[in-house]
């Protein structure tokens, strides 16, 4: 499993799971929505921690040395 996020894209992914986890994140009138949000939230922190993401794996996209 080697990185293939580059720093800015792992910056973004960081500030989306802020967003997506923290006290502003959206709610939504749908209990299943708000899971949704959550996990999207988790999965992005977990990858701008790591620097992988395995949909860029999987269609060959490589951003490490942007």
């Amino acid at each position: 499993m080697k990185a293939n996020l580059g720093s800015v894209d792992r910056i973004l992914r960081f500030a989306l799971a802020f967003w997506f986890l923290g006290p502003f994140k959206p709610e939504f009138g749908f209990v299943w929505l708000n899971w949704i949000v959550m996990i999207i939230g988790v999965i992005a922190l977990v990858e701008s921690f790591v620097g992988w993401c395995g949909l860029h794996s999987l269609f060959g996209i490589n951003n490490k040395n942007q």
